[in-house]
Protein backbone atom coordinates (compact mmCIF):
# COMPACT_ATOMS: atom_id res chain seq x y z
CA UNK A 1 0.00 0.00 0.00
CA UNK A 2 1.36 3.43 -0.94
CA UNK A 3 2.17 6.08 1.66
CA UNK A 4 -0.40 8.45 0.19
CA UNK A 5 -3.14 5.84 0.71
CA UNK A 6 -1.95 5.23 4.28
CA UNK A 7 -2.07 8.98 4.97
CA UNK A 8 -5.55 9.08 3.43
CA UNK A 9 -6.86 6.31 5.70
CA UNK A 10 -5.11 7.74 8.77
CA UNK A 11 -6.59 11.20 8.17
CA UNK A 12 -10.09 9.82 7.64
CA UNK A 13 -9.83 7.64 10.74
CA UNK A 14 -8.48 10.33 13.05
CA UNK A 15 -10.90 12.93 11.72
CA UNK A 16 -13.94 10.70 12.28
CA UNK A 17 -12.72 9.57 15.70
CA UNK A 18 -12.13 13.10 16.98
CA UNK A 19 -15.35 14.40 15.41
CA UNK A 20 -17.70 11.78 16.78
CA UNK A 21 -15.92 9.98 19.63
CA UNK A 22 -13.34 12.22 21.28
CA UNK A 23 -13.85 15.99 21.11
CA UNK A 24 -11.30 16.43 23.91
CA UNK A 25 -8.60 14.96 21.68
CA UNK A 26 -9.74 17.25 18.87
CA UNK A 27 -9.16 20.26 21.12
CA UNK A 28 -5.70 18.99 22.05
CA UNK A 29 -4.61 18.47 18.43
CA UNK A 30 -6.10 21.42 16.52
CA UNK A 31 -4.16 24.61 15.85
CA UNK A 32 -4.79 26.95 18.80
CA UNK A 33 -1.96 29.51 18.55
CA UNK A 34 -2.75 31.45 21.72
CA UNK A 35 -2.51 28.31 23.85
CA UNK A 36 0.26 26.76 21.76
CA UNK A 37 2.72 29.55 22.49
CA UNK A 38 1.84 29.44 26.18
CA UNK A 39 2.12 25.69 26.82
CA UNK A 40 4.66 24.98 24.02
CA UNK A 41 2.33 22.49 22.28
CA UNK A 42 4.03 23.14 18.96
CA UNK A 43 3.03 19.70 17.67
CA UNK A 44 -0.31 21.36 16.80
CA UNK A 45 1.13 22.86 13.58
CA UNK A 46 1.31 19.28 12.29
CA UNK A 47 -1.53 17.43 14.02
CA UNK A 48 -4.12 20.03 13.00
CA UNK A 49 -3.57 18.95 9.39
CA UNK A 50 -5.11 15.54 10.10
CA UNK A 51 -8.37 16.87 11.57
CA UNK A 52 -11.55 18.23 10.00
CA UNK A 53 -14.41 20.40 11.19
CA UNK A 54 -17.25 18.30 9.75
CA UNK A 55 -18.03 15.48 7.34
CA UNK A 56 -18.35 17.73 4.26
CA UNK A 57 -14.96 19.31 5.02
CA UNK A 58 -13.43 15.83 5.32
CA UNK A 59 -15.00 14.42 2.15
CA UNK A 60 -14.03 17.39 -0.04
CA UNK A 61 -10.43 17.42 1.20
CA UNK A 62 -9.94 13.66 0.98
CA UNK A 63 -11.35 13.48 -2.56
CA UNK A 64 -8.92 16.23 -3.58
CA UNK A 65 -6.08 14.41 -1.83
CA UNK A 66 -6.95 11.09 -3.47
CA UNK A 67 -6.97 12.45 -7.03
CA UNK A 68 -3.62 14.25 -6.76
CA UNK A 69 -1.55 12.62 -4.00
CA UNK A 70 -1.37 9.13 -5.45
CA UNK A 71 -0.05 10.21 -8.89
CA UNK A 72 2.30 12.74 -7.25
CA UNK A 73 3.79 10.00 -5.08
CA UNK A 74 4.35 8.03 -8.27
CA UNK A 75 6.43 10.92 -9.63
CA UNK A 76 8.59 11.80 -6.61
CA UNK A 77 8.62 8.54 -4.63
CA UNK A 78 7.20 7.61 -1.24
CA UNK A 79 9.85 9.09 1.06
CA UNK A 80 9.95 12.42 -0.75
CA UNK A 81 6.16 12.54 -0.78
CA UNK A 82 5.82 11.98 2.98
CA UNK A 83 8.49 14.56 3.82
CA UNK A 84 6.97 17.05 1.39
CA UNK A 85 3.41 16.58 2.65
CA UNK A 86 4.24 16.78 6.35
CA UNK A 87 6.56 19.73 5.77
CA UNK A 88 3.88 21.55 3.80
CA UNK A 89 1.32 21.08 6.57
CA UNK A 90 3.77 22.54 9.09
CA UNK A 91 4.85 25.48 6.94
CA UNK A 92 1.28 26.33 5.92
CA UNK A 93 0.28 26.39 9.61
CA UNK A 94 3.16 28.54 10.88
CA UNK A 95 2.01 31.83 9.34
CA UNK A 96 -1.46 31.53 10.87
CA UNK A 97 0.00 30.43 14.19
CA UNK A 98 2.22 33.50 14.41
CA UNK A 99 -0.41 35.89 13.07
CA UNK A 100 -3.01 34.77 15.63
CA UNK A 101 -0.80 34.01 18.64
CA UNK A 102 -2.43 36.78 20.67
CA UNK A 103 -6.00 35.91 19.65
CA UNK A 104 -7.58 33.55 22.24
CA UNK A 105 -10.59 32.98 19.95
CA UNK A 106 -8.70 31.71 16.90
CA UNK A 107 -8.60 27.97 16.21
CA UNK A 108 -7.91 26.18 12.94
CA UNK A 109 -7.88 22.63 11.59
CA UNK A 110 -7.89 20.81 8.28
CA UNK A 111 -5.61 19.35 5.63
CA UNK A 112 -6.23 22.16 3.13
CA UNK A 113 -2.71 23.62 3.33
CA UNK A 114 -1.07 20.27 2.69
CA UNK A 115 -3.54 19.41 -0.06
CA UNK A 116 -3.01 22.77 -1.77
CA UNK A 117 0.68 21.90 -1.79
CA UNK A 118 -0.01 18.50 -3.35
CA UNK A 119 -2.26 19.96 -6.06
CA UNK A 120 0.16 22.72 -7.02
CA UNK A 121 3.17 20.42 -6.99
CA UNK A 122 1.35 18.08 -9.35
CA UNK A 123 0.29 20.95 -11.63
CA UNK A 124 3.91 22.10 -11.94
CA UNK A 125 5.02 18.58 -12.89
CA UNK A 126 2.03 18.16 -15.22
CA UNK A 127 0.98 21.59 -16.51
CA UNK A 128 -1.35 19.98 -19.08
CA UNK A 129 -3.57 18.87 -16.18
CA UNK A 130 -7.19 20.00 -16.19
CA UNK A 131 -8.73 20.83 -12.80
CA UNK A 132 -12.44 20.13 -12.32
CA UNK A 133 -13.52 23.20 -10.33
CA UNK A 134 -16.14 22.02 -7.81
CA UNK A 135 -15.63 18.66 -9.56
CA UNK A 136 -17.68 19.95 -12.51
CA UNK A 137 -16.13 22.90 -14.39
CA UNK A 138 -12.93 22.03 -16.36
CA UNK A 139 -10.14 24.60 -16.01
CA UNK A 140 -6.56 24.26 -17.38
CA UNK A 141 -4.18 23.61 -14.49
CA UNK A 142 -1.95 26.68 -14.98
CA UNK A 143 -4.94 29.05 -15.18
CA UNK A 144 -6.40 27.50 -12.02
CA UNK A 145 -3.03 27.89 -10.29
CA UNK A 146 -2.66 31.58 -11.13
CA UNK A 147 -6.28 32.35 -10.16
CA UNK A 148 -5.96 30.38 -6.93
CA UNK A 149 -2.81 32.21 -5.85
CA UNK A 150 -4.28 35.62 -6.64
CA UNK A 151 -7.53 34.88 -4.82
CA UNK A 152 -5.83 33.36 -1.76
CA UNK A 153 -3.51 36.36 -1.49
CA UNK A 154 -6.45 38.76 -1.72
CA UNK A 155 -8.70 36.76 0.62
CA UNK A 156 -6.05 36.41 3.32
CA UNK A 157 -5.95 40.20 3.62
CA UNK A 158 -9.53 41.22 2.88
CA UNK A 159 -12.02 38.43 3.65
CA UNK A 160 -13.14 37.05 7.02
CA UNK A 161 -15.03 33.83 6.24
CA UNK A 162 -13.51 31.31 8.71
CA UNK A 163 -11.44 29.77 5.90
CA UNK A 164 -7.70 29.70 6.45
CA UNK A 165 -6.68 31.33 3.16
CA UNK A 166 -3.15 31.84 4.49
CA UNK A 167 -2.71 28.06 4.78
CA UNK A 168 -3.97 27.61 1.21
CA UNK A 169 -1.56 30.25 -0.07
CA UNK A 170 1.48 28.90 1.76
CA UNK A 171 0.59 25.35 0.80
CA UNK A 172 0.46 26.35 -2.86
CA UNK A 173 3.80 28.15 -2.57
CA UNK A 174 5.35 25.06 -0.95
CA UNK A 175 4.06 22.87 -3.77
CA UNK A 176 5.54 25.09 -6.46
CA UNK A 177 8.85 25.50 -4.61
CA UNK A 178 9.25 21.77 -4.03
CA UNK A 179 8.56 20.86 -7.66
CA UNK A 180 11.07 23.43 -8.91
CA UNK A 181 13.71 22.30 -6.39
CA UNK A 182 13.11 18.65 -7.29
CA UNK A 183 13.37 19.25 -11.05
CA UNK A 184 14.36 22.79 -12.14
CA UNK A 185 13.55 21.95 -15.77
CA UNK A 186 9.83 22.12 -14.97
CA UNK A 187 10.04 25.94 -14.95
CA UNK A 188 10.38 26.12 -18.73
CA UNK A 189 7.64 23.56 -19.28
CA UNK A 190 5.27 25.37 -16.92
CA UNK A 191 5.98 28.78 -18.46
CA UNK A 192 5.27 27.50 -21.96
CA UNK A 193 2.01 25.91 -20.84
CA UNK A 194 0.87 29.09 -19.07
CA UNK A 195 1.53 31.11 -22.22
CA UNK A 196 -0.46 28.58 -24.25
CA UNK A 197 -3.35 28.69 -21.76
CA UNK A 198 -3.65 32.47 -21.99
CA UNK A 199 -3.12 32.69 -25.76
Amino acid sequence: MSMSVLILFFTIGLSLYTLYKNQNLLEKLLLYPNLMFKDKSFYRVLTSGFLHADLNHLIFNMLSFYFFAIPLEGIIGSLAFVLFYLGTIIISSLDSAWKHKNNPLYKSLGASGGIAGVIFCYIVFNPATTILFFFVIPIPGPIFAVAYLLYSSYASKNISDNINHDAHLWGAICGIAFAVAYDPSVITQLYERIMESFS
